[in-house]
């Protein structure tokens, strides 16, 4: 039993409904048009895990909801989500779920990012549905490239995908969050108790 004295977050039960009225990943996809979704597996086929990568998340203990709030639209979605399946796909008893980005809802404001609405923003939730980590937007790795295109005499027109190693880069920093994440969850004092361990 959780103390609420101790353990509390006001935003569980709307994480909650959200993850529940979510989509997974696969039945997410099959909401975008052809082209939408051509886009969507296409980015599919290309991000694996590396040996290495899968070792690390299948060795997780705790599982986690992740709450990914998107476009279907969204090219920047495309990529990461296919990212966040390879690793969430992983870690053992770990589910992931999509919420597409209505202008007036309550998710949608909650996750504001510089008071902006952006996707996609991905909330790593405990098994109680407390917020364990928050993410939206775009990785350093990512922004420092989009700044030298940007602010540059050069302008990526985004047609192509990354090169191997940009997707790699981003695929790494998407491991480091889950991995914190993860590291959150396994030391939990809350949840240390409740699995004896």
């Amino acid at each position: 039993m959780i103390d609420p004295a101790k353990y509390f977050d006001p935003k569980a039960e709307l994480y909650r409904k959200s993850f529940k009225d979510g989509l997974a990943y696969a039945s997410y996809i099959d909401t975008g048009s052809e082209i939408q979704q051509a886009k969507w597996k296409r980015f599919e086929n290309i991000i694996k895990l590396s040996p290495q990568q899968d070792s690390l998340v299948t060795a997780f203990k705790r599982p986690m909801n992740v709450l990914v709030l998107s476009g279907i639209w969204c090219g920047e979605c495309a990529r990461q989500a296919a990212m966040l399946e390879a690793i969430v796909s992983a870690a053992p008893g770990s589910e992931l779920r999509f919420v597409e980005n209505h202008p007036e809802s309550d998710l949608v404001n909650e996750l504001r990012i510089n008071g902006a609405k952006k996707v996609p923003v991905v909330v790593c939730l405990s098994e109680d549905f407390f917020e364990v980590a928050r993410f939206g937007d775009l990785h350093l790795s990512v922004y420092r490239k989009r700044a030298l295109s940007q602010l540059g005499a050069a302008c990526d027109a985004g047609v192509l995908p990354p090169p191997e190693d940009e997707l790699a880069s981003e695929l790494q920093d998407w491991i480091d969050f889950f991995e914190r994440a993860h590291t959150i969850l396994r030391l939990s004092p809350m949840l240390r108790s409740r699995y004896g361990d």
